[in-house]
């Protein structure tokens, strides 16, 4: 059993350890883009980092977020994909099945990193996101979905030319907006992308 207070940060081979696992999300390609045959499409680490980005923007903020939790969330959201790869709503896996299967790498990661603080923080952001009830993590669930069209909107810009329509990434947003900083961010996304196609 893990005891209640740990006091070292992980162990310079578990850190060189949990860093090549990691390298999986800078080598994976989100798998959305691959099924619609978008040419290079970014890693899940690119994903990872432009929200980050977003939510490094909200300092300053006057709604109450914490900038730096929010900041976290962003790094680890899509961690346990470096083991379970990126499961869409496309490849025929419940969202159950999805939550087990990420939660068990999340398992796994924390185990390699051992019992410190480090280890417990990573699996805690993991946990408030995936559960989406702290202002935080709805904040960050809603970057997700920004991010996402965003990218979206970049590749029928560049690849419109190879046949590039991805309209279903923003129908797949309609209505899901959680915070008036997601909703208004997307509403120039969508402005954005009408412009071009007017």
């Amino acid at each position: 059993m893990p005891s209640s207070s740990p006091l070292t940060i992980p162990e310079p081979a578990r850190v060189v350890q949990f860093l090549h696992l990691a390298t999986n999300l800078k080598t994976t390609p989100r798998t959305g883009w691959v099924k619609r045959n978008v040419k290079d499409p970014e890693s899940i680490a690119d994903h990872m980092y432009r929200m980050s980005l977003m939510a490094l923007l909200m300092e300053g903020n006057t709604d109450g977020y914490d900038v730096d939790r929010c900041i976290k969330l962003a790094i680890v959201h899509d961690l346990a994909e470096c083991i379970a790869g990126d499961i869409t709503p496309v490849c025929g896996v419940s969202d159950g099945e999805k939550y087990r299967m990420e939660s068990e790498a999340m398992d796994t990661i924390t185990s390699m990193l051992g019992d410190n603080v480090a280890s417990r923080n990573i699996r805690a952001l993991w946990d408030e996101y995936e559960r989406g009830e702290t202002k935080e993590a709805k904040l960050v669930k809603d970057f997700d979905k920004v991010e996402m069209i965003v990218q979206a909107g970049e590749y029928e810009r560049d690849q419109g030319d190879r046949g590039v329509e991805l309209q279903e990434f923003f129908d797949s947003t309609a209505g899901k907006w959680r915070t008036d900083v997601g909703k208004s961010w997307a509403q120039v996304v969508t402005d954005e992308r009408a412009r071009r196609s007017s």
